[in-house]
């Protein structure tokens, strides 16, 4: 049992490199994506995954020690979470609000992700970039809902 968090930000990209807004709430939809996403129509520069997450403890890690500032959403995961551990999650089912997903693999960062942002940031989340994962059944995710291992 990883234990239980919480959505803090939520995050989508009406296309593929297109700025990221914040939503207060937002569709999971099974083997498609969030709905009004880049990748919900294929969009996205990794088509095929339904929903990524960070951990915001990581973002603040990356900044006290590499002094690397990520904006709400400029990470361009869709799901910000706070005392979730998502590495743990690989393989697992979990909740997200109303949805339940399958960690699939960790989200690796890549030279793109940090073209978009600044130098350092590739290298700042080598492993703790976040969890792909794979959404098993709909439902609704809301700021504020329960992040929970099944």
């Amino acid at each position: 049992m990883v234990g239980t968090g919480e959505v803090e930000a939520i995050h989508v990209a009406r296309e593929a490199e297109a700025r990221t807004e914040a939503v207060k709430e937002v569709e999971a939809v099974a083997g498609r994506g969030l709905r009004g996403d880049r990748y919900f129509s294929d969009q996205g520069t990794f088509s095929g995954d339904d929903i990524t997450l960070i951990e915001s403890e990581t973002l603040s890690a990356i900044e006290r020690e590499s002094g690397i500032s990520l904006e709400p959403g400029v990470h361009r995961r869709n799901v910000t979470t706070r005392d979730v551990a998502l590495n743990h999650l690989v393989g697992e089912r979990f909740r997200v609000g109303e949805a339940v997903c399958e960690g699939v693999e960790l989200c690796e960062p890549c030279s793109h992700l940090e073209s978009l942002t600044q130098e350092g940031t590739l290298s700042a989340l080598v492993h703790r970039g976040g969890l792909r994962a794979a959404i098993v059944e709909d439902g609704a995710i809301r700021v504020g809902d329960i992040v929970e291992s099944l």
